[in-house]
């Protein structure tokens, strides 16, 4: 190998070094640092607030308001999947029935732009038996899709499943 190729190889092989060492701190950087004008977790992790302040007005409208005209409700206790704002109201219209009162339980948050964001981790919900007044627990598995649209931060998409150990 002559001192030209050598001095070549050694060119090319610092150069990646350099380039790999700035993407691995890059991707490191990005999942930590909130990027200008991007919401923060903690914004995003208090949205379930205001869609559980909803539930506690009884008015099936108000909750439906929290979602976007064209997301997607995958409820817990119901197997139909509501895709509009009437299947989201009459989803909500049995389900407040019951009184529920949400509380998380576990959460992660990913903010992906300053436009989008996933809530998504584990809550449960006292519920109230209309007839009887009997109080029960159940504990669920949840995924909201944020997107800001308008200036107002709306539910996408909302999937919500029973604990399948529970």
């Amino acid at each position: 190998m002559t001192r030209k190729t050598r001095l070549r190889a050694a060119l090319v092989t610092a150069t990646a070094v350099v380039t790999a060492a700035t993407v691995t701190a890059g991707v490191s950087a990005a999942g930590t640092e909130k990027r200008a004008g991007e919401p923060g977790k903690k914004q995003i992790a208090q949205l379930f607030d205001r869609w559980n302040a909803a539930l506690r007005t009884g008015d099936p409208e108000k909750v439906a308001d929290l979602y976007a005209k064209d997301a997607v409700l995958l409820p817990t206790v119901s197997n139909k999947i509501r895709t509009n704002h009437a299947e989201i109201v009459d989803y909500f219209e049995h389900f407040l029935k019951n009184k529920p009162v949400g509380k998380k339980v576990e959460t992660i948050v990913n903010v992906l732009d300053r436009n989008s964001a996933i809530d998504t981790g584990i809550y449960e919900f006292t519920l109230t038996d209309p007839k009887t007044g009997e109080k029960s627990t159940v504990e669920a598995r949840y995924t909201y899709e944020y997107e800001k649209r308008g200036g107002t931060w709306l539910i996408v998409n909302h999937h919500s499943s029973k604990m399948p150990e529970g």
